[in-house]
């Protein structure tokens, strides 16, 4: 960082954009892969400034030519509905995690339809984003893999006056595991073989189990075949820890087996439930943000080890709100199991509250 709310480089250009608009700090980023040989903003990263000039009114985006550099000056958070067509080259995922952290702060619900891939290899799809309790919903109406997409989601959410402080300490016990197997384009046997192999890792642990199948046809299947698998496992607490994997894309690196699928996201699962924790790694931004912009009151969350993600996140945190947050490390206690080193994050709330929202 150099000065005030200049940042450099094209590294967690999504936690800027979307900390600017809640803190309502105007954000500079300059030298955004300015030594590429292809330099500036990807198409994926202008979709996305789109996404936020649409859900919000009277923000001032200003990009040099050749996008290297970008000026970010917020506007009022609106909601409303919104359709926007997602670039492909990263998944509706990528896009939807930044609207579940602007959507409980805006002036209206917000219900959006967002268009392109449903499910890649490198982001969180519709269905491990958290489920949180903020009774917002997400329904994939047509499925879409990647390169092509095709897919679409439906993701409504109220909107919140402001945020209760979070105690989530105790994990508890996995009580049962649900999962969907999903297979487009391609038999729908995919779908089966997948279940089985899965079952064959998890049937070890735990009787609960069950793994829904869905297999999409015709226009709601996209435009490119592919299969994956997603599972969640809840606890006794009623915490959520959540897996994914996905087929490789049509035409990029080699296939994989549904068999080969199946098992690895079982064991991905096996491993989110080692690091432990009340959320899983790919959440913990999201809950810590949560925590952040809750009343002025201690909120205190229990998480496995923290990824590199969660680490950018929490000094972006420190430089637009100003919130600093205690890290103990948790000792297991002789009884428990031996898991991942648990960190218990604490932090008081800057109480943030909703200005938009209409005060009926």
């Amino acid at each position: 960082i150099l000065s005030q709310g200049t940042f450099e480089g094209c590294n967690c250009f999504r936690q800027r954009l979307v900390l600017s608009t809640l803190s309502g700090k105007r954000v500079k980023i300059r030298n955004i892969r300015s030594k590429d040989d292809n330099p500036g903003l990807r198409d994926f990263e202008a979709s996305f400034i789109r996404l936020l000039d649409k859900v919000t009114n009277g923000t001032r985006i200003e990009i040099n030519q050749t996008g290297t550099v970008l000026f970010y000056q917020p506007g009022l958070l609106y909601g409303g509905s919104v359709e926007h067509e997602c670039n492909v080259q990263r998944s509706i995922g990528y896009y939807l995690e930044a609207l579940l952290m602007l959507a409980p702060f805006m002036k209206t619900p917000l219900r959006a339809v967002l268009k392109g891939v449903t499910n890649d290899p490198t982001d969180p799809s519709v269905s491990v984003c958290p489920f949180i309790s903020l009774s917002s919903k997400r329904r994939v109406l047509k499925r879409g893999m990647a390169p092509a997409g095709g897919g679409e989601v439906l993701f409504t959410c109220p909107v919140r006056r402001s945020m209760k402080p979070v105690h989530l300490t105790e994990p508890g016990k996995i009580k049962r595991i649900r999962g969907t197997a999903f297979s487009v384009r391609v038999s729908p046997q995919m779908a089966n073989r997948i279940v089985d192999s899965a079952r064959s890792i998890l049937n070890k642990f735990i009787p609960d189990i069950y793994i829904y199948t869905d297999h999409m046809k015709g226009a709601s299947s996209g435009k490119s075949p592919g299969f994956g698998l997603t599972l969640v496992a809840e606890t006794v607490n009623g915490t959520f820890l959540g897996a994914e994997v996905v087929s490789t894309p049509q035409g990029q690196g080699d296939p994989v087996l549904p068999e080969d699928l199946g098992r690895n996201c079982a064991k991905l699962l096996l491993e989110e439930v080692y690091r432990g924790g009340c959320v899983d790694s790919t959440n913990q931004s999201l809950s810590l943000l949560y925590m952040t912009l809750g009343q002025q009151d201690v909120s205190k969350t229990l998480l496995g080890p923290l990824s590199p993600y969660t680490v950018e996140f929490l000094r972006h945190i420190r430089d637009f709100f100003q919130i600093m947050f205690k890290i103990e490390q948790q000792k297991p206690g002789e009884d428990e199991q031996k898991g991942g080193e648990k960190v218990l994050m604490t932090c008081v709330g800057a109480g943030y509250s909703n200005i938009n929202k209409t005060i009926k």
